[in-house]
């Protein structure tokens, strides 16, 4: 039986239920990361006794899928765009604001389908934007793909700001400070495409970075879309 099967039990002394739980759990991630998250402190942020929780939540775990599921209620659009292309688009995009405002979405992004209902709402909509474009099998890998997509790129965006914090170093400072490096190992000619890349490429910032990699995902899953057989 899942967490989202299970009833809840009656309140008492102090009114308590999962939404709360999951709540208080949701403002520890976003204050200091899931580390930071144990059923003792959720319980102590709620004046409540830690095995109290017990009887609404069994696992961490299922802390976790709850709180990935309230996440994912802000990643789910007011209205679905009629264009696959930009359904998609903004799925990815609202995954990434979302990730941004609670970093700690970065570590548990991938892995097993989120089975709570509003996981399944943002699945059923990936998967509907595909409706009759393709057969299933191709717009179940095509989902997967974008979804790989964001997921990677979010993860690396998150690492990056979580640098810069452990370090104090800006991207900026960072590449000041690594340029003498740089510049001497670039020098010995073995690496001339990243040579190339240092000092003819752009650099852009992440959101940009963001989109126009989702873009050219996107081109390649409309190479492979092929409407089926009536």
């Amino acid at each position: 039986m899942t967490v989202w099967d299970r009833p809840e039990p009656t309140a008492r002394p102090v009114p308590l239920d999962r939404e709360r739980i999951v709540a208080a759990a949701i403002a520890l991630a976003d204050e200091g990361g899931l580390e930071q998250v144990s059923l003792r402190k959720v319980a102590a942020r709620l004046n409540a006794g830690p095995m109290r929780l017990y009887g609404f939540i069994s696992t961490k775990q299922e802390l976790f899928d709850l709180m990935v599921d309230e996440v994912n209620a802000e990643i789910l659009p007011e209205r679905q765009p009629g264009d696959w292309r930009e359904a998609l688009r903004v799925l990815a995009h609202r995954t990434r604001q979302a990730a941004l405002r609670h970093e700690w979405l970065a570590d548990l992004l991938g892995g097993r389908p989120s089975l709570g209902p509003n996981g399944l709402a943002v699945t059923e909509a990936k998967l509907a934007a595909l409706d009759g474009l393709a057969d299933i099998d191709t717009a179940m890998r095509a989902v997967e793909t974008v979804s790989a997509y964001a997921n990677g790129a979010i993860r690396r965006e998150i690492a990056n700001l979580r640098a810069e914090r452990a370090t104090g170093l800006s991207k900026r400072d960072w590449q000041r400070a690594s340029g003498p490096h740089v510049t001497r190992m670039l020098a010995t000619g073995r690496f001339p495409a990243l040579s190339k890349a240092v000092y003819d490429g752009t650099d852009v910032d992440a959101e940009t970075s963001f989109a126009t990699g989702l873009d050219w995902v996107l081109d390649a899953v409309a190479a492979k879309l092929t409407r089926p057989p009536a």
